[in-house]
């Protein structure tokens, strides 16, 4: 393997990882999911919910937005202008016969392959 294959599988693996990193919190959910029910669960207590974690799993999504939140840097359109063309400004073109001369050009860009094979999908037979 040379060292652009191994630079290029080095980057694809961290491609993948932060694609993955958003539900990495529900893998380790399913993955330990008995012992987050039995002892990281906030509604244990209230059995009745039949929570089994999943409070956990809200409050671990929860806190990944707003650190998600917490990291998109802050955009000020003031610093960004955009420009607008005034639509007016641009002079009409004239279009038309002028004269004995016409300006209009027809292309034909229509062809036709002509083919006699017999094709025919194949048959559902039940």
């Amino acid at each position: 393997m040379g060292l652009k294959a191994s630079w290029a599988s080095f980057f694809i693996f961290l491609y993948v990882l932060a694609m993955l990193r958003p539900v990495f919190p529900l893998f380790e959910y399913i993955v330990d999911q008995d012992y987050i029910a039995e002892f990281l669960c906030i509604n244990k207590e209230k059995v009745e919910m039949q929570c089994n974690g999943k409070c956990y799993l809200m409050q671990r999504l929860n806190e990944q937005n707003e650190e998600k939140k917490q990291n998109l840097p802050k955009i000020a359109m003031e610093e960004y202008p955009i420009g607008f063309i005034d639509v007016l400004a641009i002079p009409a073109q004239k279009t038309g016969i002028t004269g004995s001369t016409s300006v209009l050009h027809y292309s034909n860009n229509y062809s036709f392959l002509f083919s006699d094979s017999s094709f025919r999908p194949p048959s559902l037979r039940v």
